[in-house]
């Protein structure tokens, strides 16, 4: 059974608590200044950052916070946790003069030295500091003109406390003496939304030296669908992942080899971008020829295997940063560790690492960049397998982090060559990439089968980074199929089909509409919003009561000149979920009703069990009271509606709409077939009333329940 030890930092308290599958629980006291509230959201990653060193929050905050979910929404969790790493020996001079060591400082470890190490927190901060969040866009309540990306978290914490804020011991902890600035980028477009830059500043704060130094991210990757299987089902949840490495692009990642297969159709790669200063490909320690990067995997829990043991000590940990599998094997099929044994179904740590940065004298600072990437595997072939063609948009991906590393070094050579220096500022930046207009604002209006698509215009105004012109071209709508939600391993993107799209006239780029067709003769808003819209798309013949997902996305020109194709914002970010239905009904010769009546067991568009069931009552008034009864005349459920009731507190939407923002007409609210004591109802013929608070009126009608 897998023990993880992780905290809860709950709001004026000092306790922490162990997650542990079986059942076992620990406490330790760790500072109340820890910062876990910050996850990504701006694009399909919703991965959980701290400012301890630590991503990923082990299921402590499931379902309410993603730990590495991935597409943002779906369920499907791809990290328990992961931690810096960072490793090297202490000197009293440059010349080694009182050297000591290997030491290695851990945001966290695996649970198997739990009992030792006390989990491996060994990074703190300062009381009051917070995870500081920035944002590039214009409209974020967090633009800041310093942000790199769409939301960029920034932290700051160092090894060198050996107690904690409450006195308590870090147990078995030697500080290298570092201090660490962390910042991590996430971006909204729909090229690069899938992957989270982790920036790495470690500085020596003490009057030593520290040398041989290497930097690595420790992960335990969980690929598995939580709307499938709970992570509280303990180890059956985490003994099912495959891994492997691909050294051309230094990449090591982790895939669902057996577990909830057919729902988990992911990849999540931890990556290496680059450092300053650079190393070289490989170098000779002690006879030894030692790659630069590195890559390591470990049994859970495992104290024999001479290859797959779980390391326990300094001494353990900084030879698998180094890229031993054993204590003196290095890795491959040479010294009996065969990749094809990655790939069987298991419960394992993966370790990348770069190294060795030779000094880092008292004051300097390294620089090490890393990225989570996820991935949907490609082609149809058995997840098991793992071949080449399955990780092409793993690597496709990975591309994509890497061109936003290098920046304005296009050719990556590590020199601003002549036309690369698009800033002017004589220096290498990083971290760009090529933009699409901007996203525009939408708002959807659902109707009885119908909805109303509007959008601004502040794509328009768009100016591409790179080419520094205006490029907007035109406007593309997107919306979902009835029933795409009935599948758990959503895929909001894939699902989404184009109704229409229109564009500048007069060029030889798209269709040539035009916008007249869509263009409002003077711009609307609505109660509550001040954005201006002025476009307005209507789309008809809907079903009531199903769930679409409906966007507007931008796209500009292209530039030819830098060899860039036409690039459309993220459909995404602007997504509108909506259910059609009948609209508010205050007249009191409306008449209301129940669909689908009669309702049989399992209806099309219920969920895999008893409590995601729903019926729908319509043409109800904007505020009323629905009571539901036996023909006997015992009160079986009473609903108090409301008209942006939004079928809150139904369990099929928080399965099937799980960021809670589905919107309805008003007329129209889901009951979910559960009685007033949480008891599913039975078969038989039942009475409803609806009260208008308003008038008082009452309705009355009935509906017929088979299962």
């Amino acid at each position: 059974m897998k023990y993880k030890l992780l905290f809860l930092f709950l709001f004026l308290s000092f306790l922490s608590f162990a997650f542990s599958p079986d059942g076992g629980d620990k406490k330790l006291k760790k500072k109340l200044d820890d910062d876990n509230s910050k996850y990504t959201n701006v694009g399909s990653i919703g991965l959980t950052v701290t400012n301890f060193g630590m991503y990923g929050n082990g299921f402590t905050l499931w379902p309410q916070q993603p730990s590495c979910e991935y597409p943002l929404g779906s369920g499907i969790e791809h990290i328990f946790d992961g931690s810096l790493w960072i490793g090297g020996f202490v000197s009293n001079d440059s010349l080694g003069k009182g050297r000591v060591g290997p030491f290695v400082s851990t945001g966290s470890v695996d649970a198997s030295s739990v009992s030792t190490r006390g989990g491996g927190f060994e990074f703190t901060n300062n009381p009051g500091s917070k995870i500081i969040e920035r944002s590039s866009l214009l409209d974020s309540r967090y633009y800041d003109p310093n942000a790199v990306s769409h939301q960029d978290f920034v932290m700051d914490y160092v090894d060198t406390n050996l107690v904690l804020s409450n006195g308590e011991i870090i147990q078995d902890h030697n500080p290298l003496g570092i201090a660490v600035h962390q910042e991590c980028y996430a971006w909204n477009y729909p090229f690069a939304d899938f992957f989270v830059i982790m920036n790495y500043t470690i500085k020596n704060v003490t009057n030593k030296y520290i040398d041989s130094v290497y930097v690595g991210l420790w992960t335990d990757a969980v690929v598995r669908n939580t709307k499938i299987t709970s992570p509280r089902t303990g180890s059956p949840f985490f003994a099912h992942g495959g891994e492997g490495y691909s050294d051309s692009m230094k990449i090591a990642y982790e895939f669902d080899a057996d577990g909830d297969v057919g729902y988990t159709n992911s990849y999540v790669g931890i990556q290496f971008l680059g450092s300053t200063p650079s190393l070289n490909s490989y170098y000779v320690v002690d006879e030894d020829t030692l790659p630069s990067v590195n890559f390591v995997s470990w049994q859970y829990k495992n104290t024999s295997d001479p290859n797959f043991f779980s390391p326990v000590t300094d001494i353990d940990r900084y030879r698998k940063m180094q890229g031993y599998f054993g204590g003196t094997n290095r890795y491959g099929i040479k010294y009996g560790v065969n990749p094809a044994d990655l790939k069987t179904p298991s419960n394992r740590s993966i370790l990348i690492t770069d190294g060795a940065f030779r000094k880092i004298a008292p004051g300097d600072s390294i620089n090490v960049v890393y990225a989570i990437v996820c991935a949907k595997k490609y082609g149809n072939d058995p997840a098991a397998i793992d071949n080449e063609e399955q990780k092409t948009n793993l690597y496709s991906n990975a591309e994509w982090a890497l061109r936003a590393y290098y920046g304005e070094d296009r050719n990556r050579n590590g020199i601003l060559d002549p036309g690369e220096d698009m800033d002017g500022n004589g220096k290498i930046t990083r971290y760009i990439l090529p933009a699409p207009p901007r996203s525009p604002a939408v708002k959807v209006v659902p109707g009885n089968q119908t909805v109303s698509i509007y959008w601004d215009k502040k794509a328009e105004s768009s100016v591409d980074p790179i080419s520094g012109k205006k490029d907007f071209e035109g406007y593309r709508i997107y919306r979902t199929e009835a029933g795409f939600d009935l599948n758990l391993a959503q895929d909001i993107r894939s699902s989404l089909v184009m109704l229409a799209q229109f564009d500048s006239a007069g060029n030889s780029i798209g269709f040539n509409t035009g916008f007249s067709k869509v263009e409002l003769k003077s711009p609307v808003t609505f109660p509550g919003d001040t954005t201006q819209y002025y476009y307005r798309f209507d789309v008809n013949n809907l079903l009531n009561g199903w769930q679409y997902l409906f966007s507007v996305t931008a796209f500009d020109k292209g530039d030819p000149d830098n060899n860039l194709e036409s690039l459309e914002s993220n459909p995404i970010v602007s997504l509108n979920r909506i259910l059609p239905g009948t609209l508010p009904n205050n007249n009191d010769k409306a008449e209301v009703g129940v669909y689908p009546n009669p309702y049989y067991g399992n209806a099309i568009w219920d969920g895999s069990t008893e409590r995601q069931k729903k019926i729908y009552f319509y043409n109800l008034p904007s505020e009323c009271e629905i009571t539901i009864y036996t023909l006997s005349g015992d009160i079986v459920k009473r609903i108090e509606h409301h008209q942006n009731s939004n079928g809150a507190g139904i369990k099929w939407f928080q399965t099937y709409a799980s960021d809670g923002k589905q919107i309805m007409t008003g007329g129209e609210d889901a009951w979910d077939l559960l009685s007033n004591n949480d008891q599913a109802i039975a078969t038989g013929l039942y009475l409803f009333t609806v009260k208008d608070m308003n008038t008082g009126d009452i309705k009355r009608g009935k509906f017929l329940i088979i299962k």
